[in-house]
């Protein structure tokens, strides 16, 4: 298994030459040539390999915050800032979100996989929400907590707009 900070140097370096051979500094160029050629470095599995410490979520945040540091006219405004202007969402925020469609692939059966095998529906009645909410296991060690399936449950169960 690929360390993250194996990724993490890798997507630097690779960020680092986007800059140093495009002679343009358009903002929709370098973010296409980000996206193109950074992301799916720091995207490739992230529902298996997401990690679960802040420390490293920090550090894969950091290969974006630095490239669009970069960027001419953002270099002194806050990354969440920057973020809007150049209209990427975060690292962070693409993982949930690939996650949450990696979930519902599963319950409704877009992907060959069997959901029984990783989740089990709530049989109670859901008041408020909607009604495929996923019962969370029970797991006595913590690195289990972090696995895509334990993960990923209290997030698919506070999100109300399903079908």
């Amino acid at each position: 298994m690929i360390s993250i900070s194996l990724i993490t140097h890798n997507a630097h370096k690779r960020a680092a030459l986007i800059l140093k051979c495009f002679h343009t500094r358009d903002q929709q160029t370098l973010k296409l040539a980000f996206c193109t050629y950074v992301r799916p470095l720091l995207e490739f599995a992230s529902q298996i390999s997401s990690p679960g410490y802040r420390y490293l979520i920090e550090s894969i945040e950091k290969v974006q915050r630095r490239f669009t540091k970069q960027i001419p006219g953002l270099r002194h405004i806050l990354y969440q800032e920057r973020l809007k202007r150049v209209n990427i969402s975060s690292l962070e925020l693409r993982r949930l979100h690939s996650d949450l469609i990696l979930c519902f692939k599963i319950v409704f059966g877009y992907v060959d996989v069997r959901y029984d095998d990783y989740f089990e529906f709530h049989c109670e009645s859901a008041t408020r929400g909607h009604s495929f909410k996923l019962r969370k296991r029970q797991c006595s060690v913590n690195s289990r907590s972090n696995f895509f399936t334990e993960r990923i449950v209290n997030l698919w169960n506070t999100y109300r707009r399903i079908l």
